[in-house]
């Protein structure tokens, strides 16, 4: 099992892994980057021994843990609770849509709202990556063109989303709509990623709280179905779809502000803890 992460400013992010006791390890001896082309062929990682790579001392800034990732594809309603909640009916096949890259954060980089923001949401969602090429391939053997997991938060602003016509995707896509890790943890530590249990804090309230066997469509279906429509390169990220509790289905309704305080996470792929600012 290996917990991979990118560690310093944004923009000259190093590889890293988070070792047994879970401590920082520089891994720039291995890999230059963790991306695509290091998730295409990862030999690497057989010969891998992480307390063997040189600690990194003194507090220093998680980034997103996979760069430059080719597609950043949404599934939503995909849990029955959540689109009831949301008062929409529950989709006979998958909804897919688009985040920008360009949205990708790390795990505690805060999120400044976009300006004229009225309804940002939060939601917690199970993100795949991809390490294998996959095209048209079966639900029995989709799983094997998995890389490994991570935790997303998908942030929308509703009115974006849903007032304006179109498609969802210019909802989803602003600066920091789409942090993501803190780790991309292998294949090997997760075999079901159908009992994961899933949660959201906002300001120390639970918001959601659910569980991913609760999905409309399994992860192995999921990668399946889009295999049809697109060919899933390496490094494309897939974010399944979030449970109930999002601010757009309380009574009464609840969107972010500033100073606000995101904390969420998944059963062993680490947490989140996001500050949202103002508009700049």
């Amino acid at each position: 099992m290996v917990k991979l992460v990118r560690y310093g400013n944004s923009g000259a992010e190093k590889p890293g892994a988070i070792d047994s006791q879970g401590r920082l390890r520089d891994l720039s001896a291995h890999v230059d980057d963790i991306g695509p082309a290091t998730l295409a062929d990862r030999a690497w990682l057989g010969a891998l021994v992480v307390e063997d790579c040189p600690l990194v001392e003194g507090p220093v800034r998680l980034g997103p843990p996979l760069a430059r990732p080719g597609k950043f594809i949404g599934i939503g309603l995909n849990y029955s609770d959540h689109a009831e909640e949301a008062g929409m009916p529950i989709p006979e096949a998958p909804i897919v849509f688009m985040k920008a890259t360009s949205s990708i954060a790390g795990p505690q980089d805060p999120l400044r709202l976009p300006q004229r923001a009225r309804k940002t949401d939060w939601e917690v969602e199970l993100g795949v990556v991809i390490g294998r090429e996959a095209r048209e391939v079966t639900p029995e053997t989709a799983l094997s063109h998995v890389a490994g997991y991570l935790v997303v938060n998908d942030i929308s602003e509703r009115a974006w989303q849903l007032e304006r016509g179109g498609q969802w995707t210019k909802g989803k896509s602003h600066a920091g709509f789409g942090p993501i890790g803190p780790w991309l943890v292998t294949t090997d530590e997760i075999p079901d990623p159908q009992s994961l249990g899933l949660w959201l804090k906002l300001n120390g309230e639970v918001m959601q709280q659910g569980n991913t066997g609760r999905m409309i469509f399994t992860v192995a279906e999921l990668i399946a179905d889009l295999s049809r429509y697109m060919t899933l390169e390496p490094g494309d990220i897939i974010t399944t779809g979030t449970p109930p509790g999002v601010g757009m289905g309380r009574d009464p309704q609840r969107f972010l502000r500033p100073g606000d305080v995101m904390e969420l996470g998944i059963d062993g792929l680490g947490s989140q803890s996001i500050t949202v600012e103002e508009a700049g």
